[in-house]
């Protein structure tokens, strides 16, 4: 493992564990691995259990087979890495043979060695092509994006995505920009969504290239339609009592997260009905009414921290 993995701080670690509540001889899923932190913390906690983990990023694939080869941490568990989006969690582990599990963990959003390394192209800070793929077999890059998609989808996206308020501008610009030449740099992007702000609004608010970039990386990822996708999947996939602990770090995420485990943990039934239909009745029990936050320890050691949130449902 490189140092940087070691200096990768997994945020709300034992909550998110805590939560999933595991017990030996369980079969568990990291929908999303990373440099797994929350996978190494739950087999600490487990014998005899397997632990199924999937990741897009070769290099998280990487981490893993180091973690494999480490019996002090495996344990007399076993570990099964997956190199698939988890949009496809039910079809794949559905070919592995497993049919229900008993926990499921996700930590959404980009990992902090993926920011740390530039070429990855994640950055408004660093120099680099314009990449921003999770999936680096995937054809679909933030150049192609930014290059060949439409104005009207380039609005559409920094609006919806970002909640850019000066998406049209950004949108023209990008565009007399294009017309000239083609945008590959990640630097030269972002000075272009800079000037198309009104200097006055670039004085407040963070960097301000850092929702369009944000954007940019949601659609190159589809990360909400994956989320979507495979947190319907996950609730098929849990077996009775079993339970989904989700973090998030920006408040699309979030609302998705919400709305699904709302959604089946919750039926609008006539006033004075006597009994509830099996058919209608709520499939999960809400664990966290509201989500649990970073401590204040926490938020002091980990500037990522301060924007995440964990939510957890159990099935019924």
């Amino acid at each position: 493992m490189t140092s940087n993995e070691y200096k990768h701080k997994t945020v709300l670690l034992k909550e998110t564990i805590d939560e999933v509540n595991p017990h030996d001889n369980g079969i568990y899923v990291d929908a999303t691995f990373g440099r797994g932190g929350h996978s190494k913390e739950l087999l600490s906690r487990v014998h005899n259990s397997h632990l199924y983990v999937f990741d897009r990023d070769e290099a998280a694939i990487e981490t893993g087979e180091s973690i494999q080869k480490d019996a002090d941490i495996i344990g007399d568990n076993s570990l099964t890495l997956i190199r698939d989006n988890f949009e496809n969690m039910q079809e794949r582990l559905s070919e592995l043979g497993v049919t229900a599990v008993d926990g499921i963990v996700y930590d959404l959003g980009v990992s902090s060695p993926q920011f740390d390394d530039a070429v990855r192209g994640f950055s408004y800070k660093k120099e680099a092509r314009l990449d921003m793929r999770m999936d680096q077999r995937q054809d679909l890059d933030a150049e192609k994006i930014v290059n060949d998609w439409s104005y009207n989808d380039l609005v559409n996206i920094f609006y919806k995505y970002g909640d850019e308020t000066f998406s049209k501008q950004i949108a023209r610009s990008i565009e007399r920009i294009r017309d000239d030449h083609r945008i590959t740099s990640t630097l030269e992007l972002a000075d272009i969504i800079k000037n198309a702000i009104p200097a006055a609004r670039r004085r407040t608010g963070g960097h301000p290239a850092k929702r369009v970039f944000q954007a940019i990386r949601i659609a190159v990822n589809d990360e909400l339609g994956s989320l979507e996708k495979s947190l319907n999947e996950a609730i098929n996939l849990l077996a009775p009592h079993g339970r989904i602990s989700v973090i998030t770090f920006q408040s699309k995420e979030d609302r998705i997260v919400k709305h699904i485990f709302k959604n089946n943990s919750h039926v609008d039934l006539p006033r004075g009905l006597p009994v509830i239909p099996d058919d209608v009745k709520p499939i999960l029990k809400q664990i966290t009414r509201k989500p649990i936050l970073p401590n204040t320890e926490e938020l002091s050691e980990n500037n990522r921290a301060h924007s995440a949130k964990l939510r957890v449902v159990e099935k019924i």
